[in-house]
């Protein structure tokens, strides 16, 4: 119960309040500190040793069919895996990024299950209701090869191995598409719909002006064309507007090379068609949920080892694996 709650609420000494509340003993915040992070501690250990594992070289007599990591909760359906970067205040290193992957359960609906506004009408209103669940997370202060085992080692853990189909869904960060890449190089990677929209908003403002009609205009009908998968329609558009410009900032100025090179994972009507996510947003969210909530108070910020074992032990609070993690 006291580790429960210095994970949960916003710094130890409310978690000690909590903790006395719910079991009617006390325990001070410098107590609960050391009980929350010592068990973090361990359990950063252990996924430590198990992505070491899962990306080692084969052994002499070790079956292909062999599971390295221990499969926890498999999705036996479609899944999804999402990367992304969250950032913490370190103490004596300043702000640093947090690298995050969650992966989930995709479920595919039939077209009408969305509910629909009738005064604010979607571009996915006629499309099949995707939704994902059964989320679960690692993240930790690595560098991007550091990184690298651990979301292999987390795909294995849900069973992506096994996976009818897995997607990839992503802002385009070039160290996410080489750390997807390398760790599963047969699933699509998918650039996440919001994030190229906004490059898409980004250009139409600084071209034509912010929130004029002008602007408006030439932003909805290049999404729906990207919505419709044209995007060399989108890429021939933005070549003509001559965007690179020492006037106009460098996003601007990159937009037709953005697309350009992202083609391939931009075929939204066939992704759409297939079922298959094309949002980020359930990492986006666990950045919050699983790294912001408890880690970016104000404050020096945490020691580095401190912030590790933190983030170990909320990933599987989050996963809910916490009452089988807990008597490791």
């Amino acid at each position: 119960m006291a580790t429960r709650q210095g994970l949960q609420a916003q710094s130890f000494a409310l978690a000690a309040e909590s903790y006395r509340e719910a079991v009617g003993g006390s325990m001070s915040p410098d107590s609960l500190r050391r009980l929350t992070e010592g068990w973090g501690e361990a359990i950063a250990g252990q996924r430590e040793a198990e992505a070491l594992r899962a990306s080692g070289p084969a052994v002499v007599g070790e079956s292909p069919r062999t599971r390295r990591v221990v499969a926890v909760e498999p999705i036996t359906t479609p899944a999804s895996g999402s990367t992304d970067g969250a950032m913490v205040l370190i103490r004596t290193e300043g702000w640093k990024e947090v690298k995050l992957v969650a992966i989930s359960e995709v479920s595919v609906h039939e077209a009408g299950a969305r509910a629909r506004d009738a005064a604010r009408p979607s571009r996915r209103d006629h499309d099949p209701l995707v939704t994902l669940g059964r989320h679960s997370y690692q993240a930790g202060l690595w560098d991007v090869d550091t990184f690298a085992p651990y979301q292999y080692a987390e795909g294995l853990r849900r069973g992506l191995d096994h996976c009818v189909r897995v997607t990839s869904t992503n802002d385009g960060a070039p160290w996410i598409e080489r750390v997807t890449r390398l760790n599963f190089p047969e699933v699509p990677q998918i650039i996440d719909w919001s994030h190229a929209a906004q490059h898409v908003w980004t250009v139409a403002h600084a071209v034509y002006g912010e929130h004029t009609p002008v602007a408006q205009h030439w932003a909805e009908t290049q999404l729906d064309a990207l919505w419709e998968g044209h995007v060399a329609q989108v890429v021939q558009t933005l070549d003509r507007l001559h965007l690179v410009q020492a006037a106009y900032p460098p996003l601007v100025q990159q937009a037709p090379d953005y697309f350009r090179l992202r083609q391939k994972q931009m075929q939204y009507d066939q992704f759409r068609v297939k079922g298959w996510p094309i949002g980020s947003g359930v990492v986006e969210s666990a950045a919050n949920t699983v790294v912001h909530h408890r880690l970016k108070r104000p404050g020096r910020g945490w020691k580095r080892e401190c912030a590790q074992a933190m983030l170990a032990a909320l990933c599987e609070l989050h996963s809910h694996r916490f009452e089988r993690a807990w008597p490791a």
